[in-house]
């Protein structure tokens, strides 16, 4: 049976044969076994450049600061695109200035190191903003699935003890404000979407103000390579859900898994399937696209009902067609 259906697929397909000549670029690995023989985390490491002065390593610092302190300060770290083909653009030095602000939102709300700074949200601004934003704070970035319902947001934020949340309006008001008064742990809820709609939610404040009013400079605190980055939940399937932690060590395996699996190249254009609720779409969503100083796209609004058909009239080719999470789209 096996050699009968062995048979039968040969018939139906032409293998497919991929040559180093016919790539635009040469991929980062020609001779696979080469390439694993000669690899070694220490050199990994040295791909990085740690914070100034040895002051330890941190995920923010690698993926905008020395970026933006460098030749690619103008280049496009981020790119949103809506449905009406309305486009907002950061670079490198725009996304230092955001996520310095944030980080001193949580400053100014007496967020802690280590504290996890929960964020519920599409592929939008703000979500990469706080994440990396928490991360320089040292605080402990915490992505929720945006599709969740109320109750697995609410058995995560307790778990986590979140003491922030960032969501928008219409996420608060749909899955979070009917269970507030059971996250005792929840302190503060920042919100992004209209100002005036904002002001009529009781006991949230309006981001976009926060974040207006904030220091655009921020210094980031000597962090160790141990110390904890990111806070990820298994999806609770066969049972409570289970948080998986991150250090800030972490980095190096995202920067490198990326050059070598995803096979990115200075200039390429990013698109990622995969929701930064989940581990790949924030380690290959938002911190490895940045840290290799790529252009990354997201999203305006929309971002938990988009299609392929959305994604393709914006010329991200490529995703629509791969049944993979990310995918480089452009090759310049």
């Amino acid at each position: 049976m096996q050699q009968q259906t062995s048979s039968a697929l040969s018939t139906r397909w032409e293998p497919i044969v991929k040559r180093p000549s016919d790539f635009v670029v040469p991929p980062n690995i020609v001779d696979y076994a080469g390439a694993r023989n000669a690899f070694t985390w220490t050199a990994a490491r040295q791909d990085l450049d740690g914070l100034p002065g040895g002051r330890g390593l941190n995920i923010a610092h690698e993926a905008v600061d020395r970026h933006a302190e460098g030749p690619r300060r103008d280049r496009v770290a981020l790119r949103f695109l809506s449905k009406d083909g309305a486009r907002r653009d950061f670079t490198y030095a725009d996304l230092r200035a955001a996520t310095n602000r944030f980080a001193n939102v949580l400053n100014q709300l007496g967020v802690g190191r280590g504290e996890p700074v929960a964020v519920l949200a599409g592929r939008i601004p703000e979500l990469y903003i706080a994440a990396l934003g928490a991360l320089k704070h040292g605080s402990v970035f915490t992505p929720l699935f945006s599709a969740f319902g109320p109750e697995p947001i609410q058995s995560r934020i307790n778990i986590a003890r979140a003491k922030v949340l960032v969501t928008t309006d219409a996420l608060y008001r749909r899955k979070v404000e009917a269970l507030r008064a059971t996250m005792p742990s929840l302190e503060h809820v920042l919100l992004v979407g209209d100002a005036d709609a904002i002001r009529g939610v009781a006991g949230t404040r309006d981001l976009g103000a926060l974040l207006a009013s904030a220091d655009d400079r921020f210094t980031i605190a000597p962090t160790s390579p141990d110390d904890l980055a990111l806070l990820h939940f298994t999806s609770g399937t066969t049972g409570k859900p289970k948080g998986a932690m991150h250090v800030h060590d972490a980095v190096v395996a995202h920067h490198a898994t990326a050059r070598f699996a995803l096979d990115f190249h200075p200039d390429d254009i990013f698109w990622c399937t995969a929701d930064p609720g989940w581990i790949t779409g924030t380690s290959y969503g938002i911190v490895a696209p940045l840290t290799h100083g790529l252009t990354t796209h997201g999203l305006v609004h929309g971002a938990d009902r988009h299609s392929h058909a959305d994604e393709s009239r914006h010329g991200r080719r490529a995703a629509a067609r791969l049944p993979v999470a990310a995918v480089p789209v452009q090759r310049r």
